[in-house]
């Protein structure tokens, strides 16, 4: 149960964590933007020491912090209500938004090493596939400052769905590969999206899409559409190591 009363399950996998980093996302942007007025006027420099909550269920409080030592969950930025007066307030509102951000991320790493992956041999995928999915969201900052561009919202809105079973969810059944690009992590953006619509599914021979699922085989590392070789997410989360048919058949002829 956390401040403002309301049980809340923990969170323990991919999925989880990152439906309770939107929801507390959501949460804090409220009290920035539509509800800024209320937000502004409890953030009193003439009281003690005050922090901007966000809950998994999109709503915020500003409340002192928690007594418990250490506390139960990383705890938000300390103070914000005595720099409210000193500070212009586009300035003020920007400067809470980074430290919301900073906060959001330590309670969804926190959720991941403290119940779930790291008691998962793929743990390190894991962690990848969830900064990926929180990365594909535009930053509290950016959307108060008004800083979010077009093309990056459109990519989030549209791929909100899509991307927790493509790109992201594409090598479950994998503990190596993070999408068709792996290799080549550090090459810049526009080339990972070159290589990426250059994949084909080694079933069908159509080309990579952002709207399906995917699976690569561990043995030949070609990759297929999950419906071509009869895979869900759901299915892949329990797969260690992927062999498609034609992998398949071979070992067992040996």
């Amino acid at each position: 149960m956390e401040g403002n009363g309301t049980p809340h399950p923990i969170p323990r996998t991919v999925e989880e964590v990152f439906s309770d980093f939107k929801g507390r996302r959501a949460g804090l942007i409220k009290a920035l933007t539509t509800d800024v007025e209320k937000f502004y006027q409890q953030c009193d420099p003439e009281k003690e020491n005050l922090c901007l909550y966000g809950f998994p269920n999109e709503t915020w409080e500003v409340n002192l912090p928690v007594e418990e030592v250490p506390p139960e969950l990383p705890e938000p930025a300390l103070g914000i209500n005595f720099a409210r007066d000193g500070m212009q307030e586009k300035d003020w509102l920007s400067l809470v938004a980074v430290h919301s951000d900073s906060w959001l991320l330590a309670v969804a790493f926190y959720f991941g090493a403290r119940f779930g992956f790291g008691k998962n041999e793929r743990v390190e995928f894991y962690r990848k596939r969830l900064f990926q999915m929180i990365n594909d969201l535009p930053t509290i900052f950016e959307v108060v400052t008004g800083n979010v561009k077009q093309s990056k919202e459109q990519s989030a809105n549209q791929n909100s769905k899509s991307k927790s079973s493509t790109k992201m969810s594409e090598p479950q059944s994998k503990g190596v590969k993070m999408s068709p690009t792996t290799k080549q992590e550090e090459d810049s953006g526009e080339e990972e999206e070159e290589d990426e619509q250059g994949a084909t599914c080694g079933a069908c021979g159509d080309s990579y899409a952002h709207d399906e699922f995917w699976i690569c085989c561990d043995i030949c590392e070609r990759w297929f559409h999950g419906k071509c070789v009869k895979i869900t997410p759901a299915k892949a989360e329990h797969i260690k190591q992927y062999k498609c048919p034609s992998c398949s058949s071979k070992r067992a002829r040996v």
